[in-house]
């Protein structure tokens, strides 16, 4: 459990509440200005907050508006004067769990912050965000993007195409999409298109009539009729059959279509929505997707960012999965250290949400401890950290650009090399040396991909692989850092 934060510039209100909390064996942190505490949250949040209303600088109001807005669900507890209770009432307003007039009684002091202690753990709010989550979570201004699309299309019945890679998150939009349409009431039929055999597509998404072929005993509704008045969302339309292209093409034309087998045309009165991780536009270069069909679909299109281009979405969407998680297992939220919440983000997860989704569940169920370190992680994602060559000893990063980092001694952790940086940061911050971070930056990953490539004998796709890159990824970085010897598979 997180301690109890304290903030009173006056030193006895602090001391006396310090005791009296260490006689119920809850630890505690002071603070005698705001300034202070705004410089602790950056890196941490308490259990419960305790404020004095009146400090020098900024008030206890300026930090309860602070918390509010960055941690909604940490209970707060004002200290107010009697003559503050105007203080106390935008207290309540600016989302006070509690306010304490003083001069108080420490034992109901103690009762009330072990109520707003009870609150917190009861609710966790630092790990399970709001009960009310949205269906997509991002705060980066590419994802404001995708929301701001879907706000500007929420009272349009015009058909939109989601692109974007594989994991991103294409159903969600639709979903969204469909929900804050007016169509919403109406429902939302999804179908992924290659994830149906060729032979049974036609009939998925058209129905069929009793006989149309063998094993047809029934007559059967197909999607376009169960979407009716409604959404249909077609999921890899890249991978469908070129003669249903056809078939999708007069509908969306015409508005009409007929089951496996019938002779009576079908009116339909659907949204389609689809998605493809794949070039349509190449495609139709390649002749396997028609482009009058291509033209239809892409009236609106919607590209959906890879985790790569919002990696500062990765810890919101960890602590997400994380709670979502041990909710389906009836099990404690993990917690993410600091430093294996900067691992995940360094990642690029080439499955996107969707393999960050299903490494928070591994994380729920193999993760040794509460506190989930790096060295918890599945070993093929740390084993390009642990891979560094050894060497007899360790020296001293250099200082200069261009010449490589100093290789790990054998059987170090990693904080040997860590610790090494620390110092190569340090000294070089000493001598006022500018661009810091680019320069070792640069030698580290110099120094990962030379040794990947002098382990995959100079085979570039296979040293990718080997550090849980993308193939461009390395490519782009060989150019960038001028190492030869690489070579195509």
């Amino acid at each position: 459990m997180k301690p109890i934060w304290i903030v009173d510039d006056d030193a006895s209100i602090r001391w006396v509440l310090e005791k009296a909390l260490a006689r119920e064996n809850l630890a505690t942190r002071s603070f005698s200005n705001v300034r202070d505490v705004m410089t602790a949250l950056e890196g941490e949040t308490p259990q419960v907050l305790v404020s004095d209303i009146r400090m020098p600088g900024e008030s206890g109001l300026d930090l309860l508006q602070t918390v509010k807005s960055a941690h909604p669900g940490l209970p707060v507890i004002i200290i107010t004067a009697f003559s503050d209770l105007d203080s106390a009432v935008a207290a309540f307003q600016g989302g006070a769990f509690e306010y304490l007039a003083k001069p108080f009684d420490i034992d109901k002091a103690v009762e009330l912050i072990r109520r707003a202690l009870e609150e917190s753990l009861r609710e966790t709010s630092v790990e399970s965000g709001p009960a009310d989550t949205p269906e997509i979570l991002g705060q980066a201004p590419a994802m404001q993007e995708v929301f701001r699309a879907i706000g500007r299309l929420s009272q349009s019945n015009v058909t939109v195409l989601i692109t974007g890679e594989s994991g991103t998150g294409k159903e969600l939009v639709a979903r969204a999409l469909h929900k804050h349409s007016p169509r919403n009431q109406q429902p939302f039929i999804a179908l992924n298109t290659a994830a149906i055999p060729k032979d049974l597509l036609e009939s998925e998404l058209f129905g069929h009539e009793r006989g149309a072929f063998t094993g047809a005993q029934t007559t059967r509704r197909g999607r376009f009729e169960q979407a009716e008045n409604g959404t249909l969302f077609l999921d890899e339309i890249g991978d469908m059959p070129f003669d249903l292209q056809t078939r999708l093409l007069r509908v969306l034309s015409d508005g009409h279509f007929y089951r496996v087998g019938g002779h009576q045309p079908m009116k339909a009165n659907v949204r389609v929505i689809t998605a493809t991780h794949q070039n349509l536009e190449q495609r139709v270069r390649d002749g396997l997707f028609r482009e009058d069909l291509f033209h239809r679909l892409n009236v609106i299109r919607l590209r959906l960012p890879s985790l790569r281009e919002r990696r500062e979405d990765i810890p919101i969407l960890v602590r997400h999965f994380l709670v979502q998680s041990a909710r389906q297992l009836g099990v404690e939220t993990k917690r993410m250290s600091e430093a294996a919440m900067q691992f995940l983000a360094s990642l690029d997860l080439p499955g996107n949400v969707r393999q960050l989704e299903n490494l928070c569940n591994w994380i729920t169920v193999m993760a040794p401890g509460q506190t989930v370190e790096v060295k918890d992680m599945p070993f093929e994602l740390t084993q390009g950290q642990e891979g560094a060559a050894a060497a007899p000893e360790a020296a001293p990063l250099p200082a200069g650009p261009g010449v490589p980092a100093p290789r790990r001694v054998a059987g170090e952790g990693a904080e040997g090399w860590v610790g090494l940086l620390e110092l190569q940061a340090a000294g070089m911050l000493a001598l006022g040396q500018s661009d810091i971070m680019d320069t070792l930056g640069r030698q580290f990953e110099s120094a990962l991909i030379k040794t990947a490539l002098k382990h995959t004998h100079g085979r570039k796709n296979d040293a990718a692989v080997r550090l849980g890159i993308g193939r461009n990824t390395i490519t782009r970085k060989i150019a960038e850092l001028g190492i030869d010897g690489a070579k195509d598979e």
